[in-house]
Protein backbone atom coordinates (compact mmCIF):
# COMPACT_ATOMS: atom_id res chain seq x y z
CA UNK A 1 0.00 0.00 0.00
CA UNK A 2 1.48 3.30 -0.86
CA UNK A 3 2.15 5.39 1.84
CA UNK A 4 2.13 2.10 4.31
CA UNK A 5 2.93 3.12 7.81
CA UNK A 6 2.47 7.03 6.94
CA UNK A 7 -0.10 7.40 9.49
CA UNK A 8 1.03 5.42 12.24
CA UNK A 9 4.98 6.94 11.82
CA UNK A 10 3.39 10.42 12.48
CA UNK A 11 1.35 9.47 15.66
CA UNK A 12 4.11 7.63 16.99
CA UNK A 13 6.37 10.54 16.64
CA UNK A 14 3.89 13.21 17.43
CA UNK A 15 3.26 11.21 20.76
CA UNK A 16 7.10 10.49 21.52
CA UNK A 17 7.72 14.67 20.86
CA UNK A 18 4.62 15.68 23.38
CA UNK A 19 5.80 13.12 26.26
CA UNK A 20 9.44 13.83 26.13
CA UNK A 21 10.37 9.93 27.55
CA UNK A 22 9.66 6.41 25.96
CA UNK A 23 6.79 4.77 25.84
CA UNK A 24 5.95 1.37 24.88
CA UNK A 25 4.44 2.32 20.70
CA UNK A 26 1.26 0.54 22.31
CA UNK A 27 0.66 3.08 25.06
CA UNK A 28 -2.87 3.48 25.63
CA UNK A 29 -2.68 6.71 27.09
CA UNK A 30 -4.83 8.81 24.59
CA UNK A 31 -2.96 11.47 22.86
CA UNK A 32 -6.00 13.55 22.90
CA UNK A 33 -8.95 12.42 25.54
CA UNK A 34 -6.78 14.42 28.56
CA UNK A 35 -5.62 17.72 26.69
CA UNK A 36 -9.02 19.70 27.49
CA UNK A 37 -10.44 20.24 24.08
CA UNK A 38 -13.74 22.06 23.96
CA UNK A 39 -16.36 20.31 22.56
CA UNK A 40 -17.77 23.19 20.44
CA UNK A 41 -14.17 23.60 19.10
CA UNK A 42 -13.65 21.75 15.57
CA UNK A 43 -10.81 19.15 15.92
CA UNK A 44 -7.92 20.19 13.43
CA UNK A 45 -6.80 16.62 13.11
CA UNK A 46 -10.12 15.44 12.36
CA UNK A 47 -10.09 15.49 8.12
CA UNK A 48 -6.98 14.17 8.48
CA UNK A 49 -7.32 11.41 10.46
CA UNK A 50 -10.98 10.71 8.86
CA UNK A 51 -9.75 10.87 5.44
CA UNK A 52 -7.06 8.55 6.56
CA UNK A 53 -9.39 5.90 7.43
CA UNK A 54 -11.55 5.95 4.65
CA UNK A 55 -8.07 5.71 2.36
CA UNK A 56 -6.93 2.24 3.93
CA UNK A 57 -10.25 0.99 3.21
CA UNK A 58 -12.75 1.64 6.53
CA UNK A 59 -16.40 2.70 4.93
CA UNK A 60 -16.73 5.83 7.11
CA UNK A 61 -20.42 7.71 8.06
CA UNK A 62 -20.72 10.92 9.58
CA UNK A 63 -22.15 10.26 13.77
CA UNK A 64 -23.42 12.80 16.09
CA UNK A 65 -21.50 14.69 18.78
CA UNK A 66 -21.95 15.70 21.92
CA UNK A 67 -23.36 19.23 22.52
CA UNK A 68 -23.86 20.61 25.22
CA UNK A 69 -24.94 17.85 28.42
CA UNK A 70 -26.58 16.10 25.51
CA UNK A 71 -26.17 14.84 21.58
CA UNK A 72 -26.26 16.51 18.48
CA UNK A 73 -29.49 14.74 17.47
CA UNK A 74 -32.72 15.80 17.65
CA UNK A 75 -33.81 13.02 19.83
CA UNK A 76 -34.53 14.00 23.03
CA UNK A 77 -32.89 12.65 25.78
CA UNK A 78 -30.46 10.41 23.69
CA UNK A 79 -29.13 7.60 25.67
CA UNK A 80 -26.20 7.67 23.30
CA UNK A 81 -25.40 11.05 22.85
CA UNK A 82 -21.89 11.68 20.80
CA UNK A 83 -22.42 7.49 20.05
CA UNK A 84 -24.29 7.03 16.96
CA UNK A 85 -24.31 7.37 13.28
CA UNK A 86 -26.33 10.98 11.91
CA UNK A 87 -28.48 8.81 9.54
CA UNK A 88 -30.36 5.45 10.11
CA UNK A 89 -29.24 4.35 6.77
CA UNK A 90 -25.41 4.65 7.82
CA UNK A 91 -24.16 0.46 6.66
CA UNK A 92 -25.43 1.51 3.56
CA UNK A 93 -23.95 5.31 3.43
CA UNK A 94 -20.82 4.58 4.46
CA UNK A 95 -17.62 5.32 1.92
CA UNK A 96 -14.58 5.37 1.04
CA UNK A 97 -14.99 7.91 -1.78
CA UNK A 98 -12.39 10.69 -1.05
CA UNK A 99 -15.26 13.12 -2.56
CA UNK A 100 -18.49 12.44 -0.43
CA UNK A 101 -15.92 12.05 2.77
CA UNK A 102 -14.69 15.37 1.83
CA UNK A 103 -18.44 16.51 1.80
CA UNK A 104 -19.49 15.43 5.01
CA UNK A 105 -16.50 16.66 6.91
CA UNK A 106 -17.29 20.37 5.29
CA UNK A 107 -20.95 20.01 5.81
CA UNK A 108 -20.08 19.85 9.55
CA UNK A 109 -16.97 20.44 11.17
CA UNK A 110 -17.96 19.16 14.86
CA UNK A 111 -19.32 15.39 13.46
CA UNK A 112 -17.57 12.43 15.07
CA UNK A 113 -17.54 9.35 12.48
CA UNK A 114 -18.00 5.94 12.57
CA UNK A 115 -16.94 3.34 10.32
CA UNK A 116 -18.63 0.78 9.09
CA UNK A 117 -17.74 -3.09 10.57
CA UNK A 118 -18.00 -6.52 8.34
CA UNK A 119 -17.44 -4.44 4.84
CA UNK A 120 -13.87 -3.95 4.67
CA UNK A 121 -12.48 -5.32 8.58
CA UNK A 122 -13.66 -6.19 11.99
CA UNK A 123 -13.25 -4.90 15.20
CA UNK A 124 -12.38 -6.89 18.64
CA UNK A 125 -13.59 -4.51 21.74
CA UNK A 126 -12.32 -4.68 24.80
CA UNK A 127 -12.15 -3.61 28.49
CA UNK A 128 -8.97 -1.06 28.58
CA UNK A 129 -7.33 -3.32 31.22
CA UNK A 130 -7.62 -6.46 29.43
CA UNK A 131 -6.44 -4.75 26.22
CA UNK A 132 -3.09 -3.63 27.49
CA UNK A 133 -2.28 -6.96 28.63
CA UNK A 134 -2.97 -8.83 25.34
CA UNK A 135 -0.85 -5.77 23.71
CA UNK A 136 2.06 -6.70 25.93
CA UNK A 137 1.76 -10.75 25.59
CA UNK A 138 1.37 -10.22 21.63
CA UNK A 139 4.33 -7.55 21.57
CA UNK A 140 6.03 -10.05 23.71
CA UNK A 141 5.63 -12.92 21.31
CA UNK A 142 6.39 -10.90 18.10
CA UNK A 143 2.82 -11.03 17.04
CA UNK A 144 1.34 -9.51 14.52
CA UNK A 145 -1.57 -6.78 15.51
CA UNK A 146 -2.61 -3.80 13.31
CA UNK A 147 -4.02 -1.18 14.05
CA UNK A 148 -5.55 0.31 17.49
CA UNK A 149 -7.75 2.59 18.76
CA UNK A 150 -8.52 3.62 22.71
CA UNK A 151 -12.13 4.34 23.02
CA UNK A 152 -11.88 6.81 25.80
CA UNK A 153 -10.16 5.21 28.98
CA UNK A 154 -12.65 2.01 29.31
CA UNK A 155 -11.91 0.22 26.35
CA UNK A 156 -9.52 -0.83 23.40
CA UNK A 157 -10.61 -1.29 19.70
CA UNK A 158 -8.45 -3.85 17.62
CA UNK A 159 -8.70 -3.76 13.82
CA UNK A 160 -8.59 -6.78 12.22
CA UNK A 161 -9.53 -8.25 8.90
CA UNK A 162 -13.32 -9.39 8.31
CA UNK A 163 -14.48 -12.58 7.95
CA UNK A 164 -17.19 -11.07 5.82
CA UNK A 165 -19.71 -13.59 4.44
CA UNK A 166 -19.02 -17.43 5.14
CA UNK A 167 -19.58 -20.08 2.68
CA UNK A 168 -21.59 -21.90 5.78
CA UNK A 169 -23.80 -19.21 6.93
CA UNK A 170 -24.54 -21.66 10.43
CA UNK A 171 -21.43 -20.59 11.30
CA UNK A 172 -21.77 -16.78 11.52
CA UNK A 173 -24.17 -14.19 12.17
CA UNK A 174 -24.88 -10.73 11.90
CA UNK A 175 -23.32 -8.58 14.81
CA UNK A 176 -26.48 -7.30 16.01
CA UNK A 177 -27.29 -10.87 17.87
CA UNK A 178 -24.69 -9.92 20.82
CA UNK A 179 -22.58 -6.90 20.51
CA UNK A 180 -24.72 -4.07 18.35
CA UNK A 181 -23.13 -1.07 20.28
CA UNK A 182 -25.97 -0.42 22.16
CA UNK A 183 -25.53 -3.60 24.27
CA UNK A 184 -22.33 -2.87 25.73
CA UNK A 185 -23.58 -2.66 29.36
CA UNK A 186 -24.63 -6.45 28.55
CA UNK A 187 -21.88 -7.57 27.54
CA UNK A 188 -18.78 -5.83 28.98
CA UNK A 189 -16.28 -8.29 27.73
CA UNK A 190 -15.23 -9.43 24.05
CA UNK A 191 -17.09 -8.42 21.81
CA UNK A 192 -16.93 -8.81 18.14
CA UNK A 193 -18.03 -6.10 15.53
CA UNK A 194 -19.02 -7.71 12.27
CA UNK A 195 -22.10 -7.47 9.80
CA UNK A 196 -24.70 -4.89 11.15
CA UNK A 197 -22.43 -2.97 13.61
CA UNK A 198 -20.16 0.15 13.46
CA UNK A 199 -17.38 1.88 15.90
CA UNK A 200 -16.56 5.43 16.71
CA UNK A 201 -13.13 6.65 14.49
CA UNK A 202 -10.93 8.86 15.81
CA UNK A 203 -10.84 11.54 16.72
CA UNK A 204 -14.40 11.43 17.69
CA UNK A 205 -15.12 12.75 21.00
CA UNK A 206 -17.46 11.03 23.81
CA UNK A 207 -20.04 12.77 25.94
CA UNK A 208 -17.64 12.08 29.01
CA UNK A 209 -15.17 14.64 27.79
CA UNK A 210 -12.58 11.97 26.24
CA UNK A 211 -11.99 11.31 22.79
CA UNK A 212 -11.12 8.01 20.44
CA UNK A 213 -7.40 8.10 19.47
CA UNK A 214 -4.99 5.95 17.96
CA UNK A 215 -2.36 4.02 19.67
CA UNK A 216 0.84 5.71 18.85
CA UNK A 217 2.25 3.49 16.00
CA UNK A 218 -0.66 1.89 15.48
CA UNK A 219 -2.83 4.29 12.45
CA UNK A 220 -5.02 2.85 9.97
CA UNK A 221 -2.62 2.44 7.37
CA UNK A 222 -0.98 -1.02 9.31
CA UNK A 223 -2.49 -4.28 7.86
CA UNK A 224 -5.29 -5.78 9.33
CA UNK A 225 -4.25 -9.01 10.92
CA UNK A 226 -6.73 -12.67 10.92
CA UNK A 227 -9.00 -11.89 13.99
CA UNK A 228 -8.96 -15.38 15.49
CA UNK A 229 -5.31 -15.59 16.77
CA UNK A 230 -6.10 -11.81 18.00
CA UNK A 231 -8.99 -13.04 19.83
CA UNK A 232 -7.42 -15.94 21.03
CA UNK A 233 -5.09 -13.47 23.11
CA UNK A 234 -8.15 -10.88 23.94
CA UNK A 235 -10.33 -13.88 25.31
CA UNK A 236 -7.15 -14.87 27.66
CA UNK A 237 -6.63 -11.33 29.34
CA UNK A 238 -10.34 -10.47 29.35
CA UNK A 239 -10.76 -13.91 31.73
CA UNK A 240 -7.62 -13.26 34.08
CA UNK A 241 -9.75 -9.59 34.77
CA UNK A 242 -13.12 -12.03 35.43
CA UNK A 243 -14.77 -11.49 31.96
CA UNK A 244 -15.54 -14.65 30.95
CA UNK A 245 -17.35 -15.02 27.62
CA UNK A 246 -21.24 -16.68 27.51
CA UNK A 247 -20.36 -19.07 25.24
CA UNK A 248 -17.78 -21.50 23.91
CA UNK A 249 -15.44 -20.20 21.15
CA UNK A 250 -17.71 -21.56 18.51
CA UNK A 251 -19.45 -18.64 19.33
CA UNK A 252 -17.03 -15.99 18.39
CA UNK A 253 -17.40 -17.34 15.15
CA UNK A 254 -15.03 -20.50 14.67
Amino acid sequence: MAGKNRVSGWLRRRTDRASGSARPAWDSRPSRSSRGARPDTPDPQRDALVSAAAEAGFPVAPAAHPEGFGCSCDRIGCPMPGLHPVSMAWHTQASTDPQRVGQWLAKDPLANFVTATGVSHDVLDVPSEAGRLALERLTADSATFGPVAALGEDRLLFFTATRGTPADEDEWWPCALDSHPETADERPGVRWHCRGSYVLLPPSRLASGQSVDWLPGHGPDLPLPDPLPVLDVLTDACAQFGYEPEAEPMAWGR
